[in-house]
């Protein structure tokens, strides 16, 4: 077994606290929002966690996901649900991108997105507290992620997804042990339907920032680029967002690691990145607003930012302007473009949300938000391989005479 998951240690979680009004929620008991329903995001005592721990005994652990089991919520190791979360390589793509330009590559995590990171902690935390049935809407990846880590712990699970949901998506997740179901909606209808189960006691509800542990499990980003930047951090960080829990996530782990004296005050520009197709975030910025109103008649090729309406909004708004960065819409055919630029000029497949990260990048770039000499970091939220791509034609028959120069 990996030394870091070798043995139990003492949890640092004091509480759980309303990201809107502050009220305190006790912790190692089963909650989901707030009384106001907003997100409960988890405390620690960081005082006791600086004395438990430096940040030379972190960086000299095995670089996974838990190698931050100090800062994380799982009480016992007993609980951790693992499938091998990886620490995830910063990419260069010099060539569509620029020489400072690195992408955070989260394809390369269990299930093949960045999605394994908030349900390992979500699912560790729901085995942990007795949960034994849970519902939720996905787009496609939470899906897949949800029903790989509760099928290896035996939680029953039921994903509700858009129609129009990718077909690999679809079949990973059945395939994967849960019971899905397509519906002629968007992924809030869905959320809908979950929540209304959820109501009447059928399951709980794992909705994006619904339970308050996905939120830990994408803070180890933060936690990660801290580590591979040398303590410090990058000037922009390009985030693709749909519910937004891993902006959210990161801006907490930059907090809590300042606090710890582990990094100054130094924070990237974080830019939310969101297709124009669904790009509600982005209008509640550009018009000075805490909340964004849902976004009608969604679409985009970026199925995983098409979120209408997010819960943690307020939240994506609030580390946007504090670090000075900007929400980002970019059209269809900047983020295909992308995609298409960065396989055949670098050799790297991403998915279209972190196409979307580089085609912000570039009209950032072009708006003299972000200059070339700054360190930019885009997120590519999973592998490119569960994606449609165009068709390869070319035939070669091997019995009649070959033209080699055409080939």
């Amino acid at each position: 077994m990996n030394e870091n998951l070798s043995a139990d240690r003492p949890s640092f979680v004091t509480h759980l606290e309303c990201s809107m009004t502050g009220e305190r929620y006790e912790a190692d008991k089963l909650h989901g929002l707030s009384k106001v329903g907003r997100p409960l995001l988890v405390r620690y005592d960081l005082d006791a966690i600086s004395k438990a721990v430096s940040r030379d005994e972190i960086a000299a652990r095995p670089t996974d996901l838990w190698r931050w089991r100090e800062l994380l919520p799982v009480r016992h190791t007993r609980d951790i649900v693992s499938l091998g979360e990886i620490e995830t390589p910063l990419v260069p793509i010099p060539a569509s991108g620029g020489a400072n330009v690195l992408v955070k590559d989260e394809g390369r995590l269990p299930t093949g997105s960045f999605k394994a990171r908030g349900l390992v902690m979500a699912v560790s935390m729901a085995k942990e507290l007795g949960v034994t049935k849970i519902a939720m809407p996905t787009n496609g990846n939470a899906g897949a992620a949800l029903a790989a880590y509760a099928s290896r712990c035996g939680i029953e699970t039921i994903v509700l997804c858009p129609e129009d949901t990718p077909e690999i998506n679809v079949r990973e997740i059945a395939v994967q042990g849960a019971r899905v179901w397509r519906v002629n909606g968007l992924i809030d209808d869905c959320g809908a339907i979950v929540g209304k189960g959820a109501a009447e006691g059928r399951w709980f509800d794992f909705s994006t920032l619904k339970e308050p542990y996905r939120i830990e499990g994408k803070k180890t980003m933060g936690l990660e680029l801290a580590a591979q930047f040398g303590w410090d951090l990058p000037d922009a960080i390009f985030y693709p967002t749909g519910g937004g829990t891993g902006l959210i996530g990161m801006w907490k782990a930059f907090d809590e690691l300042e606090k710890l004296g582990w990094i100054g005050s130094k924070r990237p520009r974080m830019y939310a990145v969101q297709a124009s197709g669904c790009a509600p975030i982005v209008k509640a910025f550009d018009d000075g607003v805490e909340h964004a109103e849902r976004w009608e008649n969604s679409h985009t090729v970026a199925a995983g930012i098409r979120v209408p309406k997010a819960v943690g909004d307020f939240l994506i708004l609030r580390a946007v302007r504090e670090s000075g960065g900007k929400a980002i819409a970019v059209d269809d055919d900047a983020i295909l473009k992308a995609v298409d630029d960065t396989a055949r000029q670098d050799g790297l497949l991403l998915c279209p949300e972190g196409g979307a990260t580089l085609a912000a990048y570039r009209a950032a770039l072009a708006d003299g938000l972000v200059r070339e000499s700054e360190t930019a970091v885009l997120f590519n939220c999973a592998t490119g391989l569960k994606y449609p791509m165009p068709e390869a034609t070319n035939w070669l028959d091997r019995h009649q005479p070959v033209d080699f120069d055409s080939l």
